[in-house]
C-alpha cells in the first residue's frame, strides 16, 4: 500500500479478490475504484449492491497514464492529473535516454510467481525494454491472463540464456537460494553471475505510478550494477 502510513490510517476494506461490503458500505463512497477482470466479481457485486462502480483494466505503461488522465477527470482535478503524467513521462524519458547510452542490452527474465513459474505482465515488459533490456520471454506480453504465461518447461527460461533475472513474487519475499536449487539453472549466466534481483511488488506489479517511478528506477539501477561489471 502506498503511501506505506496508509496502511495505519486507512481502514482495510478488501483484499485483491475479496471484499468486505458492509466495511464499504460504512464510508459511504461517492465512487468505488476496481482494477481488472480478475475483480470482475467484486464489481458485480457491489453493482448489485447499490454503489457506483469504476474498474479500470489496462495493462500497458500507456494504459497506465491513461488511466490517470481518467481518474483526474473523474474526481475533478483534470489538469492536476494532466501536469502529473507529464511528470511521469519525462521520468520515463530519462531512463529510455540512459538505456540508449548502455553499451550493452542485458537479456533479462522477469519471474512474476515461481510455482507454476509465471513470466512477467505487460507493462513489466515495456519498462524493461524502456530501461535497455531484452525481454527474453517478451512474446508473452501480450496476454493479460497469468496462466497464459506460465512456462510449463523450467529449462525454456535456461536455454533463453538471461543475464539477469529480476523477481516479483506477487508479495512473497524472493529465495535466491531456492532458483539455485533447480535442476539445471546453474548454468544460466543470471544465476551462475549471481545477477538474481527482487523488486518489490508494490512497486513494479501495481499498474499505477510506481511502477513508471520506483519500479522503473529499481530496474535501471540494476541493469546500471551489471553493466559495470561488463569488460568495455
Amino acid at each position: 500500500m502506498r503511501p506505506p502510513e496508509a496502511r495505519k490510517t486507512k481502514p482495510k476494506v478488501s483484499t485483491y479478490l475479496e471484499a468486505n461490503i458492509e466495511k464499504i458500505r460504512a464510508l459511504e463512497p461517492d465512487v468505488v475504484l476496481a482494477w481488472s477482470d480478475l475483480q470482475a466479481p467484486i464489481v458485480e457485486q457491489l453493482v448489485r449492491e447499490g454503489f457506483e462502480v469504476v474498474c479500470f483494466n489496462h495493462r500497458t505503461i500507456e494504459g497506465i497514464l491513461s488511466m490517470i488522465v481518467r481518474l483526474g477527470a473523474l474526481v475533478g482535478k483534470l489538469p492536476e492529473a494532466e501536469r502529473y503524467v507529464e511528470q511521469l513521462i519525462a521520468g520515463l524519458e530519462r531512463h529510455r535516454q540512459r538505456a540508449e547510452q548502455r553499451r550493452h542490452r542485458p537479456r533479462v527474465y522477469f519471474e512474476e510467481w515461481y510455482d507454476p513459474i509465471i513470466t512477467g505482465i505487460c507493462w513489466v515488459s515495456e519498462l524493461i525494454e524502456l530501461c535497455g533490456g531484452d525481454d527474453v520471454f517478451a512474446e508473452h506480453r501480450q496476454y493479460p491472463d497469468a496462466k497464459r504465461r506460465i512456462v510449463a518447461d523450467p529449462m525454456e527460461v535456461v536455454r533463453r540464456s538471461p543475464d539477469i533475472m529480476l523477481a516479483s513474487w506477487c508479495g512473497k519475499a524472493f529465495k535466491p537460494e531456492r532458483v539455485r536449487t533447480r535442476p539445471g539453472w546453474e548454468q544460466m549466466p543470471a544465476v551462475a553471475n549471481g545477477h538474481m534481483y527482487e523488486i518489490h511488488s508494490a512497486i513494479i506489479l501495481q499498474p499505477g505510478p510506481a511502477a513508471l517511478t520506483d519500479g522503473a528506477q529499481r530496474i535501471s539501477e540494476i541493469f546500471d550494477r551489471w553493466e559495470s561489471l561488463q569488460p568495455r
